[in-house]
């Protein structure tokens, strides 16, 4: 577990004019200390040192590592801190912006006493598929992932790219009181995660695989951390990575998590935030498209019964068979082939 220690901070102009009649001017401002700190709770190691635990494998999980270094960590590039009334229509009174580039900085802020909710996120603007939409207001503001091309009107896309920054979000209902010297500690929570196919091609050709994920949130609430979920969820493209030492090839994507299984629960920071019981049915799933010599493409598609939370990384593994099938000893993992395929699942720059 790792933390980021910040402040933030304004100078608000206040009524300066003297001898003039103050009585419009609103509360006096005051100084008041905030401190952020990023939370990484994550599996990440776990999660390699359990799957990824061969001589050959480790080499691979290095790169896993590597490859996912922005999206599992503490530092912040960029912190958006807002101040919202508690009342009314819970407006936004107060924002700030500030690209941190460091793991730590000091602030200090000077507003009015009052109630406020605050929300913060951390590290949307490096990201080029996500953003901050509808955040004038406390209930709608909404982390939601669009292609830049597509941010101007309301289609959602069939298929995305993977998120490239690890996101982090806190909400905090602040009674600041006058004339009293209050510090307030902000935590930021990891919202993303992260999800591996680790396919073995045991001699096979694998140069021209195809593999996606699907099954995940499509936007994040951020004043009440919870996640939208839309009935044909866009697909997402992984990732190809490899080592030079192993024959094993992995595909990657980054993504918001997936639903909650019949045993719902909140993620918390706990020792094992992410053990959950197995759903009936697959709750998020990787898709496999195989091309043979024949000139037909095999598509495998991977049901995945457990839950992929927020700050989690999973690694699925599998090997190819003969006719493109991918298969798995995973017992959670359900799978459904279909040898020569051609009306299924039309991917946008796929085949």
């Amino acid at each position: 577990m790792m933390g980021l220690l910040l402040s933030a901070c304004w100078l608000m102009a206040g009524c300066s004019v003297i001898d003039d009649d103050l009585s419009d001017c609103g509360p006096a401002e005051e100084e008041v200390e905030l401190n952020y700190e990023l939370r990484l709770v994550t599996n990440m190691i776990t999660e390699l040192q359990t799957q990824l635990n061969t001589e050959l494998e480790v080499n691979l999980a290095n790169v896993l590592k590597l490859h996912l270094a922005n999206i599992f960590t503490d530092f912040a590039h960029d912190v958006d801190l807002s101040f919202y009334d508690t009342q009314k229509d819970s407006v936004r009174l107060h924002h700030d912006e500030h690209i941190m580039n460091a793991n730590q900085q000091s602030y200090t802020l000077y507003i009015p006493r009052q109630k406020y909710m605050h929300l913060a996120v951390a590290n949307i603007v490096d990201d080029p598929l996500v953003d901050l939409y509808y955040d004038q207001r406390c209930h709608t503001s909404q982390i939601l992932q669009t292609p830049s091309r597509l941010r101007s009107g309301s289609v959602q896309p069939d298929t995305i790219d993977s998120h490239t920054t690890g996101l982090f979000t806190a909400r905090q209902l602040m009674e600041m009181i006058e004339g009293i010297d209050q510090t307030f500690n902000v935590k930021l929570f990891m919202a993303n995660c992260a999800a591996v196919l680790v396919l073995d091609p045991r001699g096979h050709a694998y140069d021209n695989i195809k593999v996606y994920s699907t099954g995940f949130a499509t936007g994040f609430n951020v004043c009440d951390s919870t996640y939208n979920y839309t009935a044909t969820p866009p697909v997402v493209r992984t990732t190809h990575l490899q080592s030079d030492d192993c024959d094993e090839q992995a595909y990657c994507s980054v993504t918001f998590p997936s639903p909650e299984s019949s045993q719902t629960r909140t993620v918390i920071e706990t020792v094992e935030p992410f053990i959950a019981d197995p759903d009936e049915n697959g709750l998020w799933e990787f898709r496999v498209y195989v091309p043979q010599d024949d000139g037909t493409i095999t598509e495998t598609i991977l049901h995945i019964k457990e839950t992929l939370r927020a700050g989690q990384l999973r690694i699925i593994k599998c090997w190819l068979g003969d006719h493109g099938e991918v298969k798995t000893l995973n017992p959670e993992v359900g799978t459904s082939v279909t040898l020569d395929w051609k009306d299924g699942l039309v991917i946008e720059g796929g085949y």
